[in-house]
């Protein structure tokens, strides 16, 4: 998604009018790593042209004709201009253009949001992929009322609509399907458990949506979450607030994936430095499916470990997938060289957990040392995920992760 995730070359110049339209850039992307997966790429459009993407066209150029390719453009952060590269076989190179056009196509919009009082569901094509729950979910009755939270991902589904996630299970009330709690915080001389709900030292709640969005290459949004503190307090205290954002990319003409980019933005109180103290699970956890345990899934780790050794590895990116019934579900989880303590840690529960093995997964950047984040500054964690209804091996997974974690990508203007 960013500039320094590729490795490739951009090349833009200023040339005379070619076939439709103005030519206004030239995109190259050189020394692509061959893949089965398409990705995104972004580049800013300030640095190209100040025209409105209304009358701007992208056509990539190679074999036959030149054609229209999809766009988006993102206002939140300057304007970046953003496609999906759909691999080619046999091509380890593409070519661009960037075009002023005066008859401009209308691109076909195949994600969309649907939003309510308790959730935000992505879709495509109508059908559910992703559902962000702003709203308080409370617990079984019977269950602590402290249990009960907002700000989590459940279902997490696979392209067919199968949901991968879990909330509060019998064993775990306080597992919210993909939530982002942090276990052992350091705040003010004390230290505060945002995990164990029931605790009742800390929670994280959903305060407010910051922006949300639909188009032809993606649907997005992020929303604010509040890290407030409970413990020895008559009123809640915000300790830190953390931005989460997700962007779900897929292609139209393939059902059997899409790619998930999270990314979380921690960001600290003028006055409170925090300390995200090490320990054995925190951060991004992902509870799978009742559906999957030992006998039907499987983890495999981009060091090539497997589920009895993976937990405690280092890991760029791990693949956990398994049954669902008569049809199949498998998630890559990446994560972003610029991350703290990258290669990171792995959270992975233990075949005989509970008997069954339920399946727990995540990403722990302080399973094995403290983060400290200092007063008044924000730090950023980025993951990709590529849920696929299909199994997923561990050279599909390596070429999907370069291609999230690609290095600097040179731009030269003419």
């Amino acid at each position: 998604m960013k500039l320094n995730q590729l490795l490739c070359s951009l090349m833009v110049c200023l040339l005379p009018l070619v076939g439709k339209g103005q030519t206004l850039a030239k995109i190259s992307l050189d020394d692509v790593v061959p893949s089965k997966f398409a990705y995104p790429i972004s580049i800013d459009l300030n640095s190209i042209t100040e025209l409105p993407d209304s009358l701007l066209t992208l056509v990539i150029i190679g074999e036959g004709q030149p054609y229209e390719i999809p766009f988006q453009l993102d206002n939140l952060n300057g304007r970046k201009l953003t496609w999906m590269v759909k691999p080619i076989e046999g091509r380890t190179s593409y070519t661009y253009e960037l075009r002023k056009t005066e008859n401009k196509r209308v691109g076909e919009q195949f994600f969309s949001l649907d939003l309510s009082e308790k959730a935000l569901v992505i879709k495509k094509e109508g059908l559910d992929l992703w559902q962000y729950n702003q709203g308080l979910a409370m617990p079984p009755e019977g269950v602590a009322p402290a249990y009960a939270r907002s700000g989590f991902v459940h279902p997490m589904r696979t392209p067919e609509g199968l949901s991968l996630t879990r909330i509060q299970p019998s064993d775990h009330y306080h597992h919210y399907g993909l939530w982002n709690p942090w276990t052992r915080v350091g705040y003010k001389n004390d230290t505060i458990d945002f995990w164990n709900l029931n605790d009742k030292q800390g929670t994280v709640r959903f305060a407010n949506f910051v922006n949300k969005t639909s188009g032809p290459v993606y649907a997005d949004y992020k929303v604010l979450h509040e890290h407030v503190v409970l413990k020895d307090r008559e009123v809640p205290e915000v300790a830190f607030t953390e931005v989460q954002g997700v962007r779900i990319f897929a292609e139209k003409e393939d059902d059997s994936y899409y790619l998930a980019d999270i990314s979380i933005v921690l960001n600290t109180n003028p006055e409170d430095s925090v300390v995200l103290q090490e320990y054995r699970y925190g951060s991004l956890g992902w509870r799978a499916t009742e559906l999957w345990n030992r006998y039907n899934s499987e983890v495999i780790t981009s060091e090539g470990l497997d589920r009895k050794s993976a937990d405690g590895s280092l890991a760029r990116w791990c693949i956990v997938q398994g049954e669902l019934g008569e049809d199949y579900g498998a998630v890559v989880m990446m994560s972003f060289p610029a991350n703290f303590n990258h290669p990171e840690p792995l959270r992975i529960w233990p075949e005989d957990i509970y008997d069954r093995g339920d399946m727990y997964a995540n990403f722990a950047p302080t399973k094995n040392k403290d983060w400290v984040l200092d007063s008044g500054k924000a730090y950023q964690l980025n993951y990709r995920f590529l849920v696929s209804s299909k199994k997923i091996g561990p050279e599909e997974a390596e070429e999907a992760w370069k291609h999230f974690a690609q290095s600097p990508i040179t731009i030269e203007k003419f």
